[in-house]
């Protein structure tokens, strides 16, 4: 199930970070790897579409990021609205 959520934070160095659902909760970590576009650097308060996935601990992080722009919220309203 896709979800969606702004970055709370990212360190380049370490290449993690967390993001923030919109739905509420707690921040869920994520790294690098699981961006969609590695080549880019997420900004804090950016919009990302992600999955979770269970990690060893039973605890849950955001995978398969992608950053959502301006078009895909349109996009989402206007299908939204359609039904």
């Amino acid at each position: 199930m896709t979800n969606y959520g702004k970055i709370k934070w990212y360190n380049s160095g370490k290449g993690s970070g967390t993001i923030l659902p919109e739905k509420g909760g707690d921040a869920l970590p994520f790294r690098k790897s699981d961006l969609q576009q590695e080549g880019q650097e997420p900004q804090t308060d950016q919009r990302y579409s992600y999955e979770t996935s269970e990690v060893d601990n039973g605890q849950k992080r955001a995978v398969n990021l992608r950053q959502q722009g301006e078009s895909q919220v349109v996009e989402e309203q206007a299908h939204a609205q359609q039904g």
